[in-house]
């Protein structure tokens, strides 16, 4: 890849999704980013068409860059299960019709069930976060951040968002949907690993187009 690019002023960041603008907002804030997101300026949504997260993520972020002539920050990122071959993956959000995110998470436990996988059994998956930033003049930068755990139910925790309740990271006693915002994507200061897939791919990111 070509050096790094500098990212810094006012940017655009490639979403609808007012989960994902909440922790991407305060995961720049600290560089003194200014963001604007793509459903404040009424940005219609591109098809995603991507075979892969980074893909997803790379069609949002030029077609936002496009449409506001602003550096353009976006994610893709999804639940991805072991026991259903890696489903739902880049589907993720389209499981969760109408961002019904219980339903969905109602349907992976029931095709888990429906393998043979029961709620007594291991049951392993991801999260991963692709993180693209594409710029006006066509420049593009990823980063992919990933946290493996295991999957509960019922669900547990009313924090965060999407498939928070029913994951439980490596290590941890409590779901994401348990923690608070600044357990689950704060940057450590002591150059440890960030805990979350979208905390992870920004702290890569923010060594490459951020660092003070």
């Amino acid at each position: 890849m070509s050096q790094h690019r500098r990212l810094e002023g006012k940017i655009l960041i490639a979403t609808h999704n007012a989960g994902k603008l909440v922790e991407m907002r305060e995961l720049l804030e600290p560089y003194g980013v200014t963001a604007v997101s793509a459903g404040e300026l009424q940005l219609g949504e591109p098809e995603e068409t991507g075979l892969t997260f980074a893909a997803n993520a790379e069609i949002k972020a030029r077609a936002g860059a496009e449409a506001s002539g602003l550096p353009s920050f976006a994610d893709d990122s999804g639940i991805c299960v072991a026991g259903l071959d890696g489903a739902p993956g880049i589907y993720s959000a389209r499981w969760a019709v109408d961002k019904k995110f219980d339903a969905a998470m109602a349907r992976i436990d029931s095709e888990l069930n429906a393998k043979g996988i029961g709620r007594d059994a291991e049951r392993k998956g991801w999260f991963i976060s692709a993180l693209c930033i594409a710029w006006p003049d066509g420049h593009v930068e990823h980063f992919e951040g990933r946290i493996d755990g295991d999957l509960v139910w019922p669900p547990r925790g009313t924090a965060g968002f999407g498939y928070d309740p029913i994951f439980l990271p490596e290590g941890h006693v409590r779901t994401f949907g348990e923690m608070t915002s600044d357990e689950k994507h704060g940057l450590p200061t002591d150059g440890s690993r960030a805990l979350s897939h979208r905390a992870r791919a920004f702290q890569d990111l923010a060594k490459a187009c951020l660092a003070k």
